[in-house]
């Protein structure tokens, strides 16, 4: 009987330790939003950059690029990116119409200028990365949220090697688009990583 009750505390013990090293820190983890079912705006790999693959470190020692530049960064969060509403639209490719999205003027405001955001790394391909509000089992592709939690990214430089789900924070240069059914809603260009190595 004593093994049995040994048997059960080393395996709650070890059950516990698991679940504490493979659960997300609580304050990195946004609440998922209602998904937006009829949004159309995906993107497509043939735009994809084909930069090669480098270090973490060596994207690290690009990381003052923005501060060089002299123009502060505005920190956006996934809520603001989230204040969105869609007009449908008559499309030649889709007979009953696509669901564009229409920009808040907060976000409007913040076309090309410098922006720091922090998600969740999701693969594209091999080679192209997007930020997500949330993991990848909960990502836009998965059906779980609407394509407003996710921003595609085109690094300075060449393209770092990444992991799936790896929380960062990126700071870059904010861009929409409201008229590309084939591109994301939401970029940042020129985007370096400032934290999450």
């Amino acid at each position: 009987m004593r093994n049995i009750y040994i048997f059960f505390i080393a395996f709650f013990v070890v059950f516990g330790l698991l679940e504490w090293q493979f659960k997300p820190d609580a304050t990195k983890v946004v609440a998922m939003q209602k998904p937006m079912e009829q949004a159309a705006f995906v993107h497509t790999s043939e735009k994809a950059s084909t930069t090669d693959e480098v270090s973490m470190d060596a994207m690290m020692l690009d990381a003052n690029f923005l501060d060089q530049a002299g123009a502060k960064a505005d920190t956006i969060s996934w809520k603001l990116l989230g204040i969105i509403k869609y007009t449908k639209k008559p499309h030649p490719d889709f007979e009953e119409g696509v669901m564009f999205p229409i920009i808040n003027s907060t976000l409007k405001a913040k076309q090309g200028k410098k922006v720091v955001l922090s998600g969740f790394i999701v693969p594209v391909d091999t080679k192209t990365y997007a930020l997500s509000k949330n993991v990848f089992a909960a990502c836009f592709f998965c059906g779980k949220a609407g394509p407003e939690t996710i921003t595609g990214l085109k690094f300075k430089g060449a393209t770092p090697k990444l992991k799936t789900d790896q929380y960062v924070t990126i700071e870059g240069v904010f861009r929409y688009n409201d008229s590309d059914v084939d591109d994301w809603i939401y970029h940042i260009d020129q985007a370096v990583i400032t934290k999450g190595l």
